[in-house]
């Protein structure tokens, strides 16, 4: 027998839903989903684009919640899907299992005809036991034109040239960071054409990432194997993206050239910028406590998408970072990290914008409703400065984006209601971008309708 439930809430003759802000929501039986707050008069208003997890595909939906569009081709959930100006959109084709890389990067126009794709990186086995080229790509890539990725006034994305920025696998043995095989982060950049121009292997580089003696040993010993990839997944960039235009290097500070790119190792809490040498010229992590401004920043652990904020925006500039908190880095063995794996814990996320280098704390974001433990993420995510100052931030792992005011109000909230049917029935996505409606000029602009919630000590769902 199915019983159903219907939100007893209605305002002039709409349904809405209430915000529920406390962590594990995906643990709740009924949640609202969708658009829960939204103020046209101080958010940015635009279209967001995100994967879905599982085979759902790349989503479009307007500012209320409306889907616009899905792409069930372009449906690789652990990479940065990104619409470009003119309605043009960039992922991952098909998950190479058991690996979380994609076989190719594609880009198709609005119609869906491909435009540009890469898959020449490598040939690897599939699953069957074939033979095929892939580009290995997982979580980023960057198109000339645009350093990190997301709308800025003063940049925009190439669309039918250019280079491409991108993060992929590459199956390796190296003997200073272990003796088990490595699935190593390989970040490249190719032409238009898929001629490789440029090359970094992370392994290359161990000495250059402030490993201590304690944090070594726990990777050349207790790395975490994975037996169906056959390898270990060391290091783990889930972020990568050019410095881009800056003041830094305006005034002569070689270390934020516009060409260097910016990292961010999940595994070892490290944010680094590398030289077109390949060398690490500018590090934070992994451990905090090595410099005071470090202490004074405090602890950042499994963080996600550090990059400096595009020239054109308010904080251009800034070093901004998704601090997810969670379980992270190597170090000294303890009674909860007995291998020296995950030694670091905390279960709380932030949003930082910092000086990087002065480290000073510009701005935070943690403590919505004044209790840090109702902003978490253990994974995924990301944040996006908007040309209005506000914030658009990914909060991953329970499926919920927000828009953030500096006083950290929030503007608009939407809790994504596409849950992965295969197994874990998560609503998580990796990141949310926003862009402006006239990169899509074959939409009309959409109806912008507020959206307050309703008193939630009122707010019950009603048996029928």
């Amino acid at each position: 027998m199915t019983r159903t439930v219907v939100f007893s809430f209605v305002l002039a003759g709409t349904l809405f839903a209430a915000s529920v802000s406390e962590p594990a929501r995906a643990a709740r039986s009924v949640y609202p989903t969708g658009t829960t707050i939204y103020d046209p008069d101080r958010a940015w208003s635009g279209y967001v684009v995100f994967n879905t997890s599982g085979e759902q595909g790349a989503v479009l939906v307007d500012m209320n919640g409306k889907e616009i569009r899905r792409w069930r081709d372009l449906r690789v959930s652990s990479s940065a899907v990104r619409i470009l100006p003119g309605g043009h959109i960039v992922n991952g084709t098909v998950t190479r299992e058991p690996h979380q890389e994609t076989v190719a990067l594609v880009q198709q126009n609005w119609d869906g005809e491909e435009v540009w794709r890469f898959d020449r990186a490598e040939q690897v086995q599939t699953e069957a036991g074939e033979t095929i080229w892939a580009a290995r790509q997982h979580h980023d890539w960057q198109r000339e034109g645009s350093a990190v990725g997301y709308f800025a006034p003063d940049s925009e994305p190439l669309i039918d040239r250019g280079r491409t920025l991108i993060l992929a696998h590459k199956n390796v043995m190296a003997p200073a960071v272990s003796d088990k095989r490595l699935e190593d982060d390989y970040i490249f950049e190719v032409s238009w054409d898929g001629e490789i121009l440029w090359e970094w292997l992370a392994s290359d580089h161990i000495d250059e990432f402030g490993f201590s003696e304690a944090a070594r040993n726990a990777i050349y010993r207790n790395v975490g194997w994975d037996e169906e990839r056959q390898s270990a997944d060391w290091f783990h960039i889930n972020s990568m993206s050019y410095v881009g235009e800056n003041r830094w290097y305006d005034a002569g500070d070689e270390r934020f050239h516009p060409d260097n790119v910016i990292i961010s190792s999940r595994h070892a809490n490290i944010v680094a910028i590398i030289d077109r040498s390949g060398a690490v010229v500018w590090r934070i992590g992994p451990d905090y406590r090595d410099t005071p401004a470090m202490r004074s920043l405090g602890q950042i652990s499994g963080q996600h998408h550090p990059h400096i904020i595009p020239k054109g925006l308010p904080g251009a500039g800034n070093l901004m970072i998704f601090d997810n908190g969670g379980q992270a880095g190597y170090g000294d063995p303890n009674p909860g990290a007995p291998g020296g794996i995950n030694v670091v814990g905390r279960f709380h996320s932030r949003v930082l914008e910092l000086n990087p280098v002065t480290l000073e704390k510009i701005w935070e974001f943690s403590k919505p409703g004044g209790t840090r433990f109702h902003f978490f993420s253990y994974n995924v995510s990301m944040a996006q400065r908007l040309p209005n100052g506000n914030t658009a931030i990914t909060e991953g792992a329970d499926g919920r984006l927000l828009e953030v005011t500096p006083d950290n109000e929030i503007v608009w909230e939407y809790v994504v209601p596409y849950f992965n049917p295969g197994g874990d029935g998560r609503n998580n996505i990796y990141r949310a971008y926003r862009v402006p409606y006239d990169w899509i000029p074959q939409l009309d602009q959409p109806e912008e309708r507020r959206v307050v919630p309703p008193d939630l000590s009122e707010f019950r769902i009603a048996p029928q």
